[in-house]
């Protein structure tokens, strides 16, 4: 009897599985320019050994994201060394939220001429 059932289950009478039909569009990409605001991230661009921009203000919550444009590797350092970047090749990002207002200044852990400030408001 068991087997009927399992069979009767498997039969043309089963419920064939739903399926999801294709986006008709890809995604959008927003691409934007050094420092731009985008949904509270902000990208700061580390090429030409400088981070572009240099100086950055922001707001409590929002998210800072370096990319590496450069063929050197950089890290990404706060001056008192509470937060520091893995070793960001060429293409690597390294994002990182802010909570507290403040003014945070970083530099790049080999090359002290190679500074930044960023400044977080209420």
């Amino acid at each position: 009897m068991l087997v009927t059932l399992l069979l009767a289950a498997c039969g043309p009478s089963a419920t064939p599985p739903a399926t999801t039909a294709p986006a008709t569009q890809p995604p959008a990409v927003a691409t934007q320019p050094p420092g731009a605001v985008s949904e509270n991230t902000v990208e700061v661009k580390i090429a030409g050994f400088s981070f572009d921009p240099a100086t950055i203000t922001i707001k409590v919550g929002s998210t800072i994201k370096w990319i590496n444009m450069d063929s050197a590797a950089h890290t990404v350092v706060s001056d008192d060394n509470s937060w520091t970047s893995a070793r960001l090749k060429q293409g690597d990002t390294y994002t990182l939220t802010f909570d507290q207002a403040g003014t945070y200044p970083y530099h790049w852990g080999l090359h002290s001429s190679m500074l930044a400030t960023l400044i977080v408001q209420p």
